[in-house]
């Protein structure tokens, strides 16, 4: 990026190390777990995981906003990129309906406890599922909940990886809003 946009070369370690300086590279040993990871499934569209990043993607200059994201389990390939203002039913509702006129029917979403993915504390009036829920039982989609936010690696990590760099990509291009953003990110630009 220092080299394509601005014709300043410098070499990946001199980058590295004022990184570190500022704190803003961990080693491997410093990036270092302990927990055993799950294992990828074996297919593409077998696991999809889904999540919702909210940061100030446009930075000072334009409104917060949430990245929804859908990933492959199986190939870490992001399938779905788009820019929602928070987390509804209707947004994964309508990112369900693309993933599924585009790459027919997964066997499973995998995704954090969401209130619009599941009930909380289900009661004799609630039971476990919401609309969304209902949908996907109704389609014979299976949702699957993390415990935690680590255990959605794959999709949490290209969200640590888009906070970093897509954030900057889009000042670059000079975009401040959702609409230009979507339509950045699916080509219409």
């Amino acid at each position: 990026m220092l080299a394509e946009h601005n014709r300043f070369k410098m070499s990946r370690e001199t980058v590295r190390k004022w990184m570190q300086e500022d704190g803003l590279w961990l080693s491997p040993k410093q990036r270092r777990t302990f927990h055993h990871p799950r294992l990828r499934r074996e297919c593409f569209g077998e696991l999809i995981q889904i999540d919702g990043s909210e940061h100030r993607w446009f930075e000072d200059w334009g409104d917060p906003s949430t990245l929804l994201e859908l990933a492959d389990d199986a190939t870490s390939t992001l399938i779905e990129l788009r820019f929602i203002k928070s987390e509804s039913t209707f947004s994964y509702s309508e990112a369900l309906e693309r993933y599924l006129t585009t790459h027919g029917h997964p066997i499973a979403f995998y995704s954090d406890k969401h209130t619009d993915l599941r009930v909380p504390k289900p009661s004799e009036h609630m039971t476990g599922m919401t609309q969304f829920g209902r949908a996907l039982a109704e389609l014979q989609i299976e949702i699957l909940c993390a415990n935690t936010s680590q255990a959605k690696g794959r999709v949490e990590r290209a969200n640590r990886t888009l906070q970093g760099r897509l954030v900057k990509e889009l000042r670059i291009a000079g975009i401040s809003d959702m609409e230009a953003a979507n339509a950045r990110l699916h080509g219409a630009t």
